[in-house]
């Protein structure tokens, strides 16, 4: 999986707009992708010339499902 992500970000990073979400920090991607050389490379195309936003706080998909969750 991770070096299928690895060859479509490789092929399109230059040439189009990329949005990814994730909760994950990039320094959890090396253990997430169980490759830290592709980890690194990807993460070196993704943040190529991009902006990075942080949300922090309390989930907003999460807020009318809290029902769920509870036993």
């Amino acid at each position: 999986m991770a070096v299928a992500f690895f060859n479509f970000i490789n092929h399109v990073y230059e040439s189009t707009s990329i949005v990814v979400t994730t909760n994950k920090k990039p320094t959890e991607w090396a253990k997430m992708l169980e490759d830290e050389v592709i980890a690194t490379a990807l993460l070196d195309r993704l943040l190529f010339k991009c902006e990075v936003v942080n949300l922090t706080g309390e989930s907003f998909r999460l807020q009318n499902r809290k029902t769920f969750f509870e036993t």
